[in-house]
């Protein structure tokens, strides 16, 4: 997945996202992207352990949840996503420090000013954006 030049994201899953984003705020919030490849068909909230208004961690049991969902489906946890309530929905430095190495793809929700979704493949030491492709 590492080549990937678009992600292939259905209108109903970024709703869902943003409405997530728009439920947790001022805290971010978080979850598990399900698919295939850069194919996502589903999205699985998660509790963000920490509570902040500036960092995530994903809650260890919605984690286990969703591999199991995905895995009943004949899909993969390919990624992850969470927001950005008041900053611009690029990675942070803790973003790119604390990625899964097994699943690089992170969607970033930002909602400052309006919501806006972008994709990136997290790399040691940095990321890069790919496209979205509303399907």
């Amino acid at each position: 997945m590492a080549e990937a030049r678009t992600l292939r994201l259905p209108a109903d899953i970024r709703a869902a996202l943003v409405a997530h984003a728009e439920r947790e705020a001022p805290n971010e919030c978080c979850g598990l992207l399900i698919g295939k490849g850069t194919d996502i068909v589903d999205a699985h909230a998660a509790r963000n352990n920490v509570a902040s208004t500036t960092r995530f961690t994903i809650n260890p049991a919605d984690h286990f949840v969703a591999v199991r969902k995905a895995r009943a489906a004949g899909l993969d946890v390919v990624g992850a996503y969470h927001s950005h309530p008041a900053t611009e929905a690029v990675p942070s430095a803790s973003d790119v420090r604390d990625a899964s190495e097994g699943a690089p793809l992170m969607l970033i929700v930002s909602l400052a000013p309006a919501p806006v979704v972008r994709a990136f493949m997290l790399e040691p030491g940095g990321s890069k954006e790919i496209r979205i492709v509303a399907v």
